[in-house]
């Protein structure tokens, strides 16, 4: 350990660390305990004194979760059991079935746009994913669409749960960036019905080019049409609740996540879908996820200590404030990057290793925008390629998620179906990198 200490600057066991950090992860060690052991041994490294460490140790837990933002997580992972138990999926989907289900692609259409909606009382894209897929998937095949694209576009509509708000993985950008929620969530919406259009849009091209694979329905009366859209009245009313009540201040977010786990329990009981024990598995399930991130959250705050002690952010921004590098190229190879890691690693995890490595050295950077607008912009670029991630072979945590509803399907199958909304996605970002504007406007309008 002297040697290796001697030989190498604080700087370069930095940056070391980050092959010895994946190979750890591929060796199938989790992510939280891989962080917090190469986080530690780097600090001890580095600084020379286990004391230290030690030292850090016993007040970082209660440095790092003594939060009041952070109960925002577990409150919106409680609405999310609580909306996945409610029959509130269902509802969504015939109402989104009601008016575009005559269409050619029209049901595939139906479970883009109703887990969008779902999204925006869920907030997690797994379980996007998981509800919609049980209601859509046999819908779908009764109506004749291809294996491949019954999988992939409940795999792509699925990551829709963590771009249209409220989403975790939003709150948790916001956190480590250090940016105001409430303009986070405003800055998704546009991107977010960009993303449910141009998965529309990739529906509509693959069922005209791949001929025989879909079947439409019959046309509706638009009084059915409306008879429909009356049950989705619950999913209105707690998105109101949520993000009304975050914009126009009559609750704070996390006070907001409260009111939208509350309302969707009433919700889920009154529709006969919540029982005791329905509650008790919400409850265990939210603890669980929530105990999983929060020990994710401490050992991100280890390893990023570390990083801060050996000046592995602080060189990189200097470096390439210094080069003569675009900052529209650093942009790009840093996406570039997110592309890469999201076909071996899932978006939470792509998000603590990366945003408080990069953001340091984007915020420096000159876009010809305000350092907040920065932030929230490169907040959208981050999330919308860790939901690309999430539906990239081979690891996409969403193809596994649908093709185990129906071990029948070849796995291969799912991963072609995916292939067409990962382009749609890559189209989208470039759109959003070149035209800031677009994520940004809705925020410059309201704040």
């Amino acid at each position: 350990m002297d040697w290796l200490t001697s030989s190498l600057s604080g700087f370069q066991i930095g940056l070391l660390s980050f092959p010895v950090l994946l190979a750890l992860v591929a060796l199938r060690l989790p992510l939280a305990a891989a962080m917090f052991i190469v986080g530690a041994l780097g600090t001890v490294l580095v600084t020379g004194n286990v004391r230290m460490m030690d030292s850090q140790l016993k007040s970082f837990a209660f440095g790092t979760l003594n939060n009041y933002s952070l109960s925002i997580i577990p409150l919106f992972l409680l609405m999310s059991e609580f909306a996945t138990r409610g029959g509130m999926s269902r509802s969504l989907f015939d109402a989104a079935g009601a008016w575009l289900g005559h269409r050619k692609g029209g049901v595939a259409m139906a479970a883009i746009g109703a887990s969008a909606g779902f999204g925006a009382v869920c907030g997690s894209s797994l379980a996007t994913a998981s509800t919609m897929g049980k209601v859509a998937l046999p819908e779908l095949q009764r109506s004749g669409y291809s294996s491949a694209l019954s999988t992939g576009v409940l795999a792509a509509g699925g990551t829709l749960g963590i771009l249209i708000p409220p989403s975790v993985v939003l709150v948790i950008y916001a956190i480590l960036a250090e940016v105001n929620i409430e303009k986070l969530f405003t800055a998704a919406f546009i991107p977010g019905l960009l993303a449910m259009l141009g998965y529309m849009v990739t529906v509509s091209i693959y069922t005209r080019v791949v001929k025989g694979s879909e079947q439409a329905r019959p046309r509706l009366p638009y009084a059915e049409r409306f008879r429909i859209m009356t049950r989705v009245w619950p999913v209105l009313l707690i998105f109101v609740l949520v993000i009304g009540g975050i914009y126009t201040g009559a609750f704070t977010p996390t006070a907001a996540a409260a009111v939208g786990a509350a309302g969707t329990a009433v919700i889920a009981t009154l529709n006969g879908g919540l029982t005791w024990a329905g509650l008790k598995d919400s409850l265990l399930a939210t603890a669980k996820t929530s105990a999983m991130i929060f020990f994710i959250i401490l050992a991100a705050g280890v390893f990023n200590s570390f990083l801060s002690s050996a000046k592995v952010p602080q060189t990189l921004a200097a470096f390439f404030i210094a080069s003569d590098l675009n900052p529209w190229i650093i942009l790009l190879g840093m996406l570039l990057l997110y592309l890469i890691l999201g076909t071996v690693m899932d978006s939470i995890a792509m998000i603590f290793l990366t945003v408080p490595i990069f953001y340091p050295i984007v915020a420096q950077l000159d876009f010809g925008l305000t350092p907040t607008e920065v932030g929230l912009w490169f907040g959208i670029l981050v999330l919308m390629s860790a939901e690309v991630g999430l539906i990239t072979p081979p690891v996409g945590l969403n193809l596994f998620v649908i093709n185990n509803l129906d071990r029948r399907i070849p796995m291969i199958e799912t991963y072609k179906g995916a292939l067409p909304f990962v382009a749609s996605d890559v189209v989208r970002i470039v759109i959003l990198v070149g035209f800031p504007g677009i994520t940004l406007f809705l925020v410059r309008l309201l704040f």
